[in-house]
């Protein structure tokens, strides 16, 4: 299921199912044809709309679309971006940050940086194990790493300091 926002004005609710698509609770069937990677001619409603990708972030969960010519913006969050806001990590901003802490208790399985490395804003920082499923913890921003408290195998809380940038 994923929460889609459109001009950040619209919010639908989606999930897709044998060919159906599943939006704010109402089944829906489009008919989509692609005409080429980024190009596709879609019936909905007996109606026929020309919808174009027009640039695609996948470690944002964005896209822009063009669709009849008019451009729109979407952002999209699944259960896990959900889960993530829920345990206080969405409030990780993109500027200056000076620690990473554990967002939920959980088991280190892989660490995937070393102090002194430079890291980008999104880049693999270490894999957590919580309630049965793995994690991929991200950096919150662009920063050189300090110190790196964990190893694979460790059992950290929530709010450890795990790695100092």
């Amino acid at each position: 299921m994923y929460q889609i926002t459109v001009n950040e004005k619209f919010k639908f609710t989606t999930e897709g199912k044998d060919g159906l698509v599943e939006l704010n609770d109402s089944i829906i069937q489009p008919d989509i044809a692609s005409l080429s990677q980024t190009r596709f001619h879609i019936i909905l409603d007996d109606k026929s709309y020309q919808a174009e990708l027009v640039a695609f972030d996948a470690t944002e969960k964005s896209a822009s679309i063009k669709v009849n010519g008019n451009v729109y913006e979407l952002k999209a969050k699944d259960q896990y971006d959900a889960l993530l806001e829920q345990l206080g990590m969405s409030s990780i901003t993109a500027g200056a940050v000076a620690d990473l802490k554990a967002p939920m208790p959980g088991l280190v399985l892989k660490v995937f940086v070393n102090e002194g490395d430079t890291v980008q804003k999104g880049d693999n920082l270490f894999v957590l194990e919580a309630m049965k499923m793995e994690n991929i913890i991200k950096a919150p921003a662009s920063a050189t790493v300090k110190s790196v408290r964990i190893k694979p195998g460790d059992k950290v809380e929530k709010g450890t300091v795990l790695i100092g940038f």
